[in-house]
């Protein structure tokens, strides 16, 4: 083996430098924060082709505009998808995170092209699963736009990874 080769338990002995956390870490309480993300027209247009959404209300600026938007408008559903992403990106589930198995959701103010959004997420319970080393968490998670404006909050439930007996992921 040459010094630009590793065994595969080599390579599982260096730790990754993001992992998610286990439900026991996930406390009632716990809150963080994502990162940023502005919504562009190019992402309108792409998520409005992808998933066939071709109202005029997301496609036809003065649709909106006759109709009380002040704005080129977003789709709840790409918002959510979008503050979904962010949640992700924190590393807090990653290779914990095992199923998004529901969710509550109310979008509160409308989101345009140019926002920038970004989530607060706060655990709001937690609890061992019926079976296995798992557990189910639930978080409140508030999506802001660049203004300090609540535009949607859901509340998704996850099933968990659990740590190992000696508290490893």
């Amino acid at each position: 083996m040459t010094s630009d080769q590793r065994d595969a338990a080599d390579l599982s002995a260096v730790p990754t430098l993001v992992h998610g956390r286990t439900w026991e870490e996930m406390t009632p309480g716990f809150t963080f924060r994502t990162t940023g993300r502005t919504i562009t027209e190019a992402d309108l247009i792409a998520f409005i082709t992808l998933v066939g959404v071709n109202e005029p209300l997301f496609f036809d600026v003065q649709f909106g505009l006759d109709h009380g938007y002040t704005g080129r408008l977003v789709p709840g559903m790409m918002t959510f998808t979008y503050a979904e992403g962010l949640v992700i990106q924190t590393g807090s589930i990653h290779g914990t995170g095992l199923a998004f198995l529901h969710t509550d959701l109310d979008i509160k103010a409308p989101v345009y092209v140019g926002d920038t959004i970004t989530v607060i997420v706060e655990v709001t319970e937690q609890r061992a699963a019926s079976t296995g080393n798992r557990g189910l968490v639930t978080t409140r998670n508030s999506v802001y736009n660049q203004r300090g404006d609540v535009v949607m909050v859901y509340s998704p439930v996850r099933l968990t990874k659990g740590a190992d007996a000696d508290g490893r992921i």
